[in-house]
């Protein structure tokens, strides 16, 4: 299973959404420099490693932009520990507007 599908099926798990999209936007940031062991590389752009997630669920509701990226975070840490680079979180509850 890929990381992608994994990071899908923890957020539906967690947060039931009415709406959900991982999109892998690794290949946007080849040739983008980061540090690999210590050392300057240069990012090819392959893998899963830079992902966004748009997510709209009733348990954001309530909750301030911080809380709901927090939340999201915590339920991909395992994500952001094994190798995730870069995630861009749009998260909304029902209803409220979403560019996208």
């Amino acid at each position: 299973m890929s990381r992608q599908s994994n990071m899908e099926a923890r957020l539906v798990e967690a947060f039931s959404p009415e709406r959900l999209e991982v999109v892998n936007e690794s290949h946007l940031h080849a040739g983008h420099h980061h540090l690999e062991d210590g050392h300057d590389a240069v990012f090819d752009g392959s893998g899963e490693t830079h992902f966004r997630v748009r997510i709209v669920a009733s348990a954001f509701a309530g909750m301030s932009r911080i809380e709901r990226h927090r939340a999201v975070n915590a339920v991909l840490a395992a994500d952001l520990k094994a190798g995730v680079h870069a995630l861009a979180i749009e998260p909304a509850a029902p209803g409220e507007k979403t560019r996208w």
